[in-house]
């Protein structure tokens, strides 16, 4: 019998280097921008959409729930068909069985089959869920016009576009992973091992496309606390980037203050089980900050799960 899983809160720091963290369909793709503020926003689907991306490349599609097909788009009912060759309703939860990012995140299982049912589904709320990704700072837009050239009949033609990016945007997301909500989707602490170590692999090497690369994370903690109750909230209000310069181009452009959250794990340590962390080289020092203040509670690296390991997890092997 799975033990009960145990509550945890999650900060996730990347950055993003001239490029574009996440275009808006509405706006021309340009990256998302609170208006008032100048904060750049990135949605907890484009941060989910990494980590399945990565699941997908090295175990393959099976094992992914919202994903394409052989490289295309398809309904919910045809990636339903797909993984069990039905709609019962009774086979609904082997979606979840076999899906790790189902049992993470939840997942919308159509369940009705032809005209007078379509339509019909089962929800699951995931256990884990982000909220929206926001830059700890102002950013600056950079506009660009491209060309494009072609040849056509008799000459080459030009078209001409834009091409929207960050010129610097240090990117916070704030988590939650709720141990009552796993049972619900059978979610396991093995699975929550996987995510601890394959979000903050898939922040390395999925942002390679033109308009993501440049994208690279400094910061992965997972707070897990000693019951299923305790949720102290939003971590990001505890860090602090404060700019250098007017011109913020790296990361060295920010002074960065961590001293508010490691106070607020020192003050919360009789609710907290464990620590886990990672970070850039760039970010070692907070990393033994952290470690100071919560001694025997703190991880390097968590779990340290080797790539058979990971897969015998995600493939249920």
């Amino acid at each position: 019998m799975e033990k009960e899983l145990l509550n945890s809160e999650i900060l996730l720091i990347y950055e993003a280097k001239m490029c574009n963290p996440n275009g808006d369909p509405d706006a021309e793709n340009r990256p998302r921008i609170d208006p008032k503020t100048n904060i750049n926003l990135v949605s907890d689907v484009r941060l989910k959409r990494f980590f399945r991306d990565y699941l997908v490349e090295k175990f393959g599609e099976d094992y992914v729930y919202v994903t394409k097909i052989s490289g295309e788009s398809v309904r919910a009912d045809t990636r339903v068909e797909k993984l069990l060759g039905t709609f019962d309703e009774s086979r609904v939860h082997e979606v979840l069985r076999k899906c790790l990012d189902a049992r993470l995140f939840g997942a919308t299982v159509p369940i009705g089959k032809g005209e007078a049912e379509r339509g019909a589904s089962k929800s699951f709320i995931g256990p884990v869920q982000f909220a929206w990704g926001f830059s700890l700072h102002k950013v600056e837009i950079a506009d660009f016009t491209i060309t494009s050239v072609f040849s056509g009949r008799e000459e080459e033609y030009g078209t001409f576009g834009k091409d929207w990016r960050v010129y610097y945007s240090l990117i916070g997301f704030y988590g939650v992973v709720s141990g009552r909500r796993a049972k619900g989707t059978g979610m396991t602490e093995d699975d929550l091992k996987v995510l601890d170590n394959l979000l903050w692999k898939a922040l390395h090497v999925q942002p390679t496309t033109r308009s993501k690369i440049g994208e690279r994370p400094h910061l992965y903690l997972r707070i897990e606390y000693k019951d299923a109750e305790t949720v102290l909230g939003d971590l990001r209000r505890f860090v602090k980037a404060t700019p250098k310069t007017e011109a913020i181009r790296n990361l060295e452009d920010l002074d960065l203050n961590f001293d508010g959250l490691v106070n607020h794990i020192k003050r919360n340590l009789d609710l907290i089980s464990k620590v886990y962390a990672i970070t850039s080289e760039e970010l070692n020092p907070v990393k033994d900050f952290i470690r100071k203040c919560c001694a025997e509670k703190f991880q390097d690296l968590p779990h340290k799960l080797t790539d058979a390991q990971l897969e015998a997890i995600v493939k249920k092997a």
